[in-house]
């Protein structure tokens, strides 16, 4: 008789390991409390799904600030090399886009969850959806089984949690898997947003409320000006500060300040230097020499900014621009080059990407992915105390981890 393998939780962690034990030729059952598999991970990459990054194993760990050296057996048993290949075997076609994010040529998140439930499922693996568990059943400091909400318990060898962590919650990722390691003895780290939208004091900001700037440079500085972070792509300006690729990545470098009193910098215009952009900024002023102010900036900044700009420069919105004086045209020369924000918080965890810490590394064995406290018990993806920036390296983390549970589970 094989050994019977619960893994709770549906999402790509859950998935993959769950097909790694069917190959196995055990007995899995998949427990998901939504109504479908991959509700996560159908939104994630904006929809597309960043699959993993073509970099080194050096180069996962690096982007892997929570407790990246954890992961260096997982990596090595199931790299990013070796998700890439999983996927084509599978028939699942991919392509690499800049930083090395690799996604679906479909760029169509539900393809990737297709493949892994079909593939669990073909080996073997049974999917049971709108089951939701409730405690993981324990004696003699081994697993004997689950009990699921509904009161009906099932008997197993071992158990796979794999529940996600507490961002998103409307995707099923709820916290659940924190409490049930927490109630057979695990730590679980304090958990904090990570990859999240960051607050602006500044009020101005929802002026700019769904704007989009392309192609800016970002900087992060503490107080005492000491360079934080920097970046460059596309970020977006919201009702309460900023969001978009360059702040989420930005905003894990922010944690350990609990995502306050720091400054964000945006550079407008990072491809010109100031004496370039000053050059610009005059051909600007004598085209419109005849102009206001406020009405000559049209070609240097989005409609929806040129307010904001002016207001900041405090050049007057009507003082014609052929008496603008050499001192302010440098004063928004700075402006152009160091827009800054102060951040004072950060959204909550339930709007994060990521969740920042979770079950302790220290508890479990790295090359197996079991409880050091429970004979039985495996952990997979976002419930360990392990985060990365994005890029793809949040789903390497739970496809590698999914893979090493399932191949010991």
């Amino acid at each position: 008789m094989s050994r019977k393998v619960i893994i709770i939780g549906a999402g790509a962690a859950g998935l993959m390991a769950a097909g790694k034990a069917a190959e196995r030729g055990l007995d899995v059952t998949v427990l998901e409390k939504n109504d479908r598999p991959g509700r996560k991970l159908r939104i994630s990459g904006k929809g597309r799904c960043n699959i993993t990054n073509n970099t080194d194993i050096e180069g996962l760990i690096r982007n892997i600030p929570g407790n990246g050296s954890f992961l260096y057996s997982s990596f090595y048993t199931f790299s990013n090399e070796d998700i890439m290949q999983f996927f084509r075997d599978e028939g699942l076609d991919l392509k690499i886009e800049r930083g090395g994010r690799v996604f679906p040529v479909s760029d169509d998140a539900r393809d990737v969850v297709s493949v892994l439930v079909r593939r669990a499922e073909r080996l073997g693996a049974e999917i049971r959806y709108r089951s939701p568990v409730s405690s993981i059943e324990v004696s003699n400091g081994a697993v004997k089984g689950v009990t699921l909400k509904n009161s009906e318990t099932i008997e197993c060898d071992s158990v796979v949690l794999a529940t996600g962590g507490a961002s998103y919650p409307g995707t099923g990722s709820t916290g659940d898997g924190y409490r049930m390691a927490q109630k057979l003895g695990h730590t679980v780290t304090p958990l904090k947003p990570s990859l999240v939208p960051l607050i602006a004091a500044e009020k101005w900001v929802r002026d700019l409320q769904g704007l989009t700037l392309k192609n800016v440079s970002v900087t992060i500085y503490d107080r005492k000006r000491k360079k934080v972070y920097t970046d460059f792509g596309e970020m977006l300006f919201t009702h309460f500060g900023v969001s978009g690729p360059v702040i989420l990545s930005a905003s894990r470098h922010i944690m350990q300040y609990d995502y306050r009193d720091v400054f964000l910098s945006i550079d407008l215009k990072p491809a010109l230097s100031p004496e370039t952009l000053d050059a610009r900024i005059q051909r600007d002023f004598e085209k419109y020499s005849r102009k206001q102010f406020k009405n000559s900036l049209d070609d240097l900044l989005p409609k929806k900014m040129i307010p904001v700009i002016v207001e900041l420069s405090q050049i007057p919105a009507d003082k014609p621009v052929n008496q603008i004086t050499k001192a302010e045209r440098r004063s928004l020369v700075s402006l152009f080059k160091g827009l800054t924000l102060e951040i004072c918080g950060s959204r909550p965890i339930s709007e994060a990407i990521v969740t920042a810490g979770g079950v302790s590394t220290d508890e479990i064995d790295p090359a197996t992915m079991e409880s050091r406290l429970i004979k039985g018990l495996f952990f997979a993806g976002e419930v360990i105390d392990v985060d990365g920036y994005t890029g793809g390296f949040n789903l390497t983390i739970a496809f590698s981890t999914g893979c090493v549970a399932g191949l010991h589970c």
